[in-house]
Parts: C-alpha cells; sequence; structure tokens
C-alpha cells in the first residue's frame, strides 16, 4: 500500500470537514450560489455541510472509510449540476471569474477520483503457514 494512503485520507477527511463548517460560517455565500432550480436554498446549505462534516470525519476512520468514499463520491456527483449552472451563468456570480468557474469542473472529477481511490478496503495480509506450528490466524507475525 501506498505509504502517503492514510495521509492523504486523513487530509482529504479535513477538507470535507473545513468546507462543511464552512457552509455553516459562511451560509449566506453559498444560499446566494445556489441555482434558482432549486428549492430550499437556507436548508439545502445546512443539509450539504452536514453531509460533508459527516462524511469527512467517517473518512478519517478507516473502517468507514470504505461507505464514506462512497457518500463523497454521491455528494460531489449531486452538487456538480449547480457548479456547471455557475459556470454557464458567470453573469449571475460577478465576484467568480469565469475561469475559475470552468475549473472547479474538472476539479470535481479529481475530487471524485480521489474518493474513489479509498472505496476498496485493502486486502488482509495472507495467512502463512509454518511447517513446525501450523497456520497462523491472519495479521499475527
Amino acid at each position: 500500500m501506498c505509504r502517503a494512503k492514510p495521509v492523504l485520507r486523513y487530509t482529504y477527511g479535513a477538507l470535507f470537514i473545513v468546507a462543511g463548517v464552512n457552509h455553516f460560517v459562511q451560509t449566506e455565500l453559498y444560499v446566494g450560489i445556489m441555482p434558482p432550480y432549486l428549492p430550499w436554498h437556507r436548508e439545502l446549505v445546512y443539509i450539504s455541510g452536514f453531509a460533508e462534516i459527516g462524511l469527512g470525519a467517517l473518512l478519517m476512520l478507516e473502517r468507514w472509510s470504505s461507505v464514506a468514499a462512497w457518500g463523497l463520491i454521491a455528494l460531489l456527483i449531486a452538487v456538480f449540476p449547480a457548479n456547471l449552472h455557475m459556470a454557464l451563468h458567470p453573469d449571475q456570480y460577478p465576484w467568480a471569474s469565469p475561469f475559475g468557474l470552468w475549473l472547479r469542473l474538472p476539479l470535481q472529477g479529481a475530487l471524485i477520483a480521489w474518493a474513489a481511490w479509498y472505496t476498496r478496503r485493502p486486502a488482509p495480509p495472507p495467512v502463512r503457514t509454518d511447517p513446525k506450528e501450523g497456520p497462523r490466524p491472519r495479521g499475527m507475525p
């Protein structure tokens, strides 16, 4: 296994926790970028904030990292249409660079790929046999 993978898993989880907390710190910013075709802007901002915090935290727990990674993939796919809406209507977001709005779309793909890296559990170590002692349970030296 790549030695950096656990460190990057914590980093990725922390990014989502910080982003989720930001939904509550800068709620109006997030409400302002909600596409007009979606209802309940404030409620969806809170729901997505809770989801980001919860899934980011679960990703840090190895036992739950696969489930959390699938949840993050689903969340990233769910918010993609809103990011696309922003890129297609930059006039509605004058504070944002049109280039930056378009750059978010492939970035979202990279974030999905990063999450996908954690969807598979690592293979358990093989059962080793010693002719003198017989088979040892998995994980035993």
